[in-house]
């Protein structure tokens, strides 16, 4: 592979109408262009042909990256749009021409979306995503939405025009999602090599598996916190901490480097 963040390249499984696993097989430019993404587009095609699994080949309808899209079970799909249709900077360009309501008729065919909830997203260049809303919003049952207070999304980037669409987010019923607040690190995260990275991190970015929630954890006061609510949040799953400040430093969490397969 060109890269290890298997959310975005991997493959993104789905059921057909029968009830068949399907592999959807988006296409992946290294978020924009910014990395070369060769070996790393082929991975959901490989892995359908390893697997015995059928692989719906999406890449000449649309660049996907797993990071980039947030869906709660019932139909709703939240995301920014710079991580998915802007068409500016130049090394973030995901789909070429390709509008809101185009990206929306995708959507809803290939993921069975009926409602959108659209941030604007930013740039930086600590950011590789563009902002990916895996590192800001996780829907949970019972109509939540895991994500932080006003401050530390402000901290995280989002303007204020974006926490306001955020906070008044609902559902397909438009019932207003009942928000779960997880802190940011107390403190900048320094990597467990002594080098200070000079910025906090996100604990929304977990996975959650068979029986257990995979947590990024810092080294941080605040990572006891945060397990404590998420463990909250899935009875019967086991919490675990996973330090990832070396990885971090390369600019992602667990969620990135997982990509889940259905049974």
């Amino acid at each position: 592979t060109d890269d290890v963040w298997v959310r975005d390249n991997g493959p993104i499984y789905v059921r057909d109408a029968q009830g068949k696993l399907v592999i959807e097989d988006w296409g992946f430019n290294g978020w924009g262009g910014k990395y070369k993404s060769a070996n790393c587009d082929v991975i959901p095609s490989v892995i359908g042909a390893d697997t015995g699994v059928t692989v719906l080949n999406l890449n000449n309808i649309m660049v996907n990256e797993g990071g980039s899209v947030e869906l709660d079970g019932h139909g709703v799909l939240m995301a920014t749009k710079s991580s998915i249709i802007s068409q500016k900077p130049k090394k973030s360009v995901r789909n070429k021409g390709m509008t809101q309501a185009q990206a929306e008729l995708n959507f809803t065919k290939y993921l069975g979306a009926t409602k959108f909830i659209w941030l604007e997203g930013g740039f930086s260049e600590e950011d590789v995503t563009d902002m990916h809303i895996d590192g800001i919003v996780k829907f949970a049952s019972g109509n939540k939405m895991i994500t932080m207070s006003d401050s530390d999304l402000s901290n995280w980037g989002l303007s204020d025009s974006d926490i306001t669409i955020l906070n008044a987010a609902s559902n397909i019923k438009n019932e207003v999602y009942t928000k779960v607040i997880l802190p940011l690190t107390k403190r900048d995260v320094t990597t467990k090599t002594g080098i200070a990275l000079g910025y906090k991190g996100s604990y929304i970015n977990f996975y959650v598996a068979n029986g257990k929630v995979l947590v990024p954890n810092y080294n941080d006061p605040n990572d006891i916190v945060a397990n404590k609510i998420i463990e909250g949040l899935y009875p019967g799953r086991k919490v675990i901490g996973i330090d990832v400040r070396n990885l971090y430093a390369n600019g992602g969490m667990v969620h990135c480097v997982t990509q889940q397969q259905p049974q």
